[in-house]
């Protein structure tokens, strides 16, 4: 296994389509994936009211994982951050994490118009953002072999 630096991280994580996100719900651990952007240091996301959202308002610190993995070569790369998630209240933000997620996803989605005049987005009315505190990037390193699998497997 072999970190990678602060940079390859973040760009990792512009390139990543999927994230989880690890809280703290009424004492225990909670995992969920999301949809995520990042914007300079820090990662926005929406969510929807609920467990998740909940347990950011009564514990604000999280962990945000991202990984790959390659099925034919074995190679992985995982990148992980910490920080204090907050709900942002702001139009200016709020508007900026929409069009970033819909410049992201935009293939994935369509266009909002084509769904009837449904918003894929308009049931998520919760706008959270991450600062990246902390952030360690790994990957398999130059060569797939028992030591470097994915937890040691």
């Amino acid at each position: 296994m072999e970190s990678i630096t602060v940079e390859q991280s973040k760009r990792f994580l512009h390139e990543s389509l999927v994230a989880h996100v690890g809280v703290i719900s009424e004492g225990e651990p909670y995992v969920t994936p999301m949809s995520f952007v990042v914007d300079g240091d820090r990662i926005l996301f929406r969510t929807k009211p609920g467990k998740r959202h909940e347990a950011i308002l009564e514990n604000p610190l999280v962990s945000i994982e991202a990984s790959t993995f390659d099925t034919e070569t074995g190679d992985w790369t995982s990148v992980i951050v910490r920080g204090r998630a907050a709900e942002v209240d702001d139009d200016a933000t709020i508007s900026l994490t929409v069009q970033l997620l819909f410049r992201k996803y935009g293939e994935v989605l369509g266009s909002p118009l084509s769904r009837g005049g449904i918003q894929p987005m308009a049931s998520f009315p919760h706008v959270v953002q991450v600062p990246i505190d902390e952030i360690t990037g790994m990957n398999s390193g130059g060569g797939f072999a028992m030591r470097t699998r994915p937890g040691r497997l």
